[in-house]
């Protein structure tokens, strides 16, 4: 008999902490650009169920081979987000972005429109479906790899959508990936973007983050970026680093052990999501 309540109240336990833990979404985004239809993975705060609030929203973008679920699925720790979620008290919002698309609208292809597609269809779906703070001064930013130069590149692009942004291991210099080694690699893998003849070596360049410096400067968003040192990109974070320093734009900038591994994201999202938190109670926009 004993036995028998010892296995009762370990399901009422679990039960109960279950009902109690932030939840995963998967919300269909129907996308008029590109005439198709995609997923997004969101992750509300158990406290949302239990409240009638608004709750700010941190949009998480995946890097590049990868899709909307990576964050949830490739993380050493598959709570992470959930508890980010609840120990901040954030929505979490997980996008499509294709393996390779940059989060560019593409010159040549309407199938490839993930700039529009994120900053006017996704951001509108999400302020629909869910209570959310339809404001910039509630919506944050960030992803890795080429998420990091997708949170940087649309932040930058459309500060009237955001109140900071982050990146994590970011591919901030589009103009260093085609070199004669990666050429022919780096084309057929950007052919949804530019096309199968590629784009000349100045359309890189113009779509790189690390050439956006002015820009960011004048937008005066809060930014945090962070990039392991045994990174393949680490040079190319450095000197945004440099960049911005020498125009004297306030920003965040770590190095940290680590490499482009899942690991080291896992170790780096918790600090952007502190840094976004301050910024958000700074904005008053903090559920509490």
């Amino acid at each position: 008999m004993k036995k028998l309540q010892i296995v009762f109240l370990f399901f009422l336990f679990g039960y109960v902490a279950d009902s109690y833990a932030a939840k995963a979404d998967t919300l269909q985004i129907p996308s008029m650009a590109m005439n198709k239809t995609y997923k997004a993975a969101v992750v509300l705060p158990s406290s949302y169920a239990k409240s009638k609030v608004n709750y700010p929203v941190l949009y998480l973008l995946h890097g590049a081979y990868g899709h909307f679920n990576d964050w949830l699925s490739k993380t050493p720790d598959k709570n992470l987000l959930h508890n980010l979620a609840d120990q901040y008290n954030i929505i979490i919002v997980m996008p499509e972005g294709e393996t390779f698309s940059f989060y560019l609208d593409s010159p040549v292809n309407k199938g490839s429109q993930f700039e529009t597609y994120i900053t006017k269809e996704v951001i509108e779906k999400v302020d629909n479906t869910y209570r959310t703070i339809n404001d910039r001064k509630g919506r944050v930013i960030t992803g890795l790899s080429m998420g990091g130069h997708g949170a940087l590149y649309l932040s930058t692009k459309h500060p009237e959508l955001f109140c900071a942004a982050g990146s994590m291991s970011g591919a901030v210099d589009m103009g260093s990936i085609i070199n004669p080694e990666s050429k022919e690699r780096v084309i057929k893998l950007m052919e949804p973007v530019f096309g199968i003849e590629g784009a000349p070596q100045e359309v890189y360049a113009a779509n790189a983050v690390l050439n956006m410096v002015d820009k960011i400067k004048s937008n005066k968003l809060e930014l945090i970026i962070d990039c392991g040192v045994d990174d393949f990109l680490i040079e190319s974070n450095r000197e945004l680093h440099r960049r911005l320093v020498y125009s004297k734009v306030s920003h965040d900038y770590t190095e940290r052990p680590g490499a482009h591994t899942w690991e080291y994201w896992e170790n780096a999202l918790p600090s952007h999501v502190l840094f976004f938190s301050k910024i958000l109670k700074n904005n008053t926009l903090v559920v509490k």
